[in-house]
């Protein structure tokens, strides 16, 4: 097996393109490709699925430990041909000015992988040699696959480029893609439009695969990978439950955003995963024990989702009935009276919490959580402790009584709020939590969905 670890300068340096492209160049030549992502983000890992045909994981320098990056790694990079593993922000940001914690340069030395450095080289010539000296000198501890100038303006740039580079042999230069508009992948609020709504064709990959073998040698790029010792598969289904309970996950346009940790967790406990749509479908599917509502976009939808009323109904009574339904962001927005959208119309929603939302123009809330529960709740016991992250631009506008389930710290220890409620057996969050940061999670919800389902036959 080989691995490499697209980075970036900075943010918007086109890690997303380049990595997908290179999964679609490697795809192309019938080999396996296993993707991952550095850091919290939802939307990229999309397009990797898309790309590879295999689901793309998350990593994680502070939401996940350095072994249950590593595990979930080897769990399901152990029979692929190449795993690609895309960064986040720049190769050396992360939480602070001071350590790599949650960076891309962090990932890569914990999983031994080279890197090759994505750069932004408009309008750079000889300067982007001064650049790839600085990264390179800045932390020894790093192996290097090369660097990939990106945007450049055509064969006459990328030649200046080469040359530049003959001053840095330590980083190999590896080519440039020439600057093409429809290359890029569509932007909104919280990012880049999802795979669900933006799906890539055959004939878009072939594209995305063209772009960059113009522009890189991907033959030599393979050739100088060290190949990799193997990853012992993990047995993932050793010790799993026999299902139990059967736990309905909303999954389309509107509710997107899961971590596939934390539903391979839920199985592996007991659960029996039944994907619905709260946008196309007219009612809840039948004997369900509890419900996962993840994040997304339901203020984008609101229309349609306010206009389904029989499963507004349906969402409604399964919490009124005591059923745990565990909500995030998104999905806890869904859960409220209404949400107002940009435009100031106003949506009901299914009003199992006194809570209105509201869209704003920028972003509310961006950053690291670490939460510990006050009050027993369907994810476990008072005290539980897990780490996940938020990002929205929403807001609680208004809020009638209700029952707060967390404290919150940021990334740095810092008191910080982290606006969560439980309604009965409803627990609904802006805080997206990765079960791998703590696995009784997963556990703890399916165990109370078999009380609620024991108690009720």
């Amino acid at each position: 097996m080989q691995g490499i670890v697209i980075a970036g300068t900075r943010s918007g340096a086109g890690k997303t393109t380049v990595s997908t492209a290179l999964m679609a160049a490697l795809d192309r030549r019938g080999l396996r490709v296993q993707a991952f992502k550095v850091g919290p983000d939802y939307i990229d890992p999309g397009y990797h699925a898309c790309v590879t045909g295999r689901v793309s994981h998350n990593l994680d320098g502070w939401m996940l430990s350095r072994e249950e990056s590593r595990t979930i790694f080897s769990r399901y990079a152990s029979d692929a041909d190449v795993a690609v593993v895309e960064g986040v922000m720049g190769l050396y940001d992360g939480f602070d000015g001071l350590s790599e914690a949650g960076s891309t340069a962090q990932m890569a030395k914990w999983l031994n992988l080279p890197v090759l450095l994505c750069v932004d080289a408009k309008a750079m010539a000889r300067s982007l040699a001064a650049e790839a000296l600085g990264f390179h000198r800045f932390d020894p501890d790093l192996t290097w696959a090369g660097l990939l100038a990106n945007r450049t303006g055509g064969t006459r740039h990328i030649d200046y480029l080469r040359q530049a580079m003959t001053a840095v042999p330590e980083v190999p230069f590896r080519g440039g893609l020439i600057r093409t508009e429809s290359i890029g992948i569509p932007e909104r609020h919280l990012g880049l439009l999802t795979a669900d709504e933006n799906p890539l064709s055959g004939e878009r990959m072939s594209e995305l695969a063209d772009w960059l073998e113009a522009g890189l040698d991907l033959d030599s790029l393979l050739n100088d990978l060290p190949v990799l010792q193997p990853c012992p598969p993990l047995p993932s289904d050793s010790g799993k439950a026999a299902p139990s309970v059967r736990i309905g996950v909303a999954r389309d346009k509107a509710f997107c955003f899961y971590y596939q940790e934390n539903l391979r967790r839920l199985e592996e406990a007991g659960a029996e995963l039944v994907c619905f749509s709260p946008v196309l479908d007219k009612h809840v599917p039948p004997n369900l024990d509890g419900l996962y509502l993840g994040g997304g976009y339901p203020e984008l939808f609101a229309a349609e989702l306010e206009g389904n009323r029989t499963m507004l109904a349906d969402i409604r009574r399964f919490g009124l009935s005591g059923r745990p339904i565990y909500a995030e962001c998104g999905g806890f927005m869904y859960l409220g009276r209404k949400i107002e959208d940009a435009d100031g119309r106003a949506w009901q929603m299914a009003d199992l919490f006194p809570v209105d939302f509201r869209m704003l123009k920028k972003p509310h809330f961006l950053g690291y959580r670490e939460i510990t529960q006050i009050q027993d709740s369907p994810l476990g016991p008072p005290g539980m402790v897990a780490r996940g992250h938020e990002f929205h631009y929403s807001e609680i506008a208004r809020m009638d009584e209700t029952r707060q389930i967390y404290t919150g710290t940021d990334r740095v220890g810092q008191a910080s709020t982290a606006e969560s409620f439980l309604a009965g057996n409803v627990l609904g969050s802006y805080v997206h939590l990765h079960f791998g940061s703590n696995p009784d999670i997963a556990r703890w919800f399916v165990a109370t969905c078999l009380t609620s389902k024991e108690q009720s036959s």
